[in-house]
């Protein structure tokens, strides 16, 4: 952890796995700053750079969270425990000590649901030229309609942009899922009352995951392509377009 970005720094392209959730200080430093060096970054996963961890100076392996305040979980902190004892900070939510997940990686958790997929339709208007080559050899509108996770790309945590929350004002919404069953809810953190929640937009415009693409100055580019069953469309054969489908819009990098 104390080498950050200098980990990272010498390889072309840095990709997440389907569900890098929990992160320290450190984690989000190194990944941040290979992007704005101009590293090309994907994130392919759901539910990231959620959780605030941290870890023990002397006992290797040894991770500490505090399920504060906010956000989806299995179990919470009780009243005067949401400060971690191994470093003191504020445990809980990265959004709630101001780093929300679409400050790194252009999308945040937006919705959950049980564990099955659905897919994404195309957005052919907002194809910029910069973000031409993601689609090159792709001309279906419907996307990941198939896959060993719960049968489609989009499914179980759904991640969305949101400027508000610090996409970045130029991130382009390639793709957009939809489908999804009752069985999916917005999270507590979006969540203001019973009849009202905090982007002041219906609920059903919610519950969806975007695939986005964006450049920051110094060439950096940060590809967002699906939620955590994506992965599981990756590996899928069957009559559909699944390799340029998968490999053109996940690790097409130029």
């Amino acid at each position: 952890m104390t080498k950050k970005v200098s980990a990272i720094d010498g390889y072309a392209a840095v990709t997440t796995g389907s569900h890098p959730e929990y992160h320290t200080r450190e984690t989000l430093d190194a990944l941040t700053d290979y992007r704005d060096q101009g590293g090309k970054l994907l994130y392919l996963g759901g539910n990231g750079f959620y959780w605030r961890v941290a870890l023990h100076e002397t006992e290797p392996g040894a991770i500490e969270i505090r399920r504060a305040e906010g956000g989806i979980r299995a179990w919470a902190a009780e009243p005067g425990e949401y400060f971690n004892a191994f470093d003191g900070a504020y445990g809980g939510l990265w959004r709630r000590s101001g780093r929300p997940p679409q400050k790194i990686a252009g999308v945040g958790f937006s919705a959950q649901g049980q564990f099955e997929g659905s897919y994404y339709r195309r957005n052919r208007k907002s194809a910029p030229p910069s973000a031409a080559w993601v689609f090159e050899g792709i001309e279906d509108e419907i996307l990941g309609d198939f896959g060993l996770s719960g049968g489609g790309a989009a499914g179980f945590e759904l991640d969305r942009a949101d400027v508000r929350l610090g996409s970045p004002e130029n991130i382009e919404i390639l793709a957009s899922s939809e489908g999804h069953s009752d069985a999916f809810v917005l999270v507590p953190e979006e969540q203001l009352t019973h009849i009202t929640n905090w982007p002041g937009e219906p609920v059903e415009h919610l519950l969806r995951a975007d695939m986005t693409y964006f450049e920051l100055p110094g060439v950096a580019r940060f590809s967002r392509p699906g939620p955590s069953p994506f992965a599981g469309a990756c590996l899928t054969t069957t009559s559909k377009t699944i390799s340029p489908d998968c490999s053109r819009t996940s690790f097409g990098t130029s």
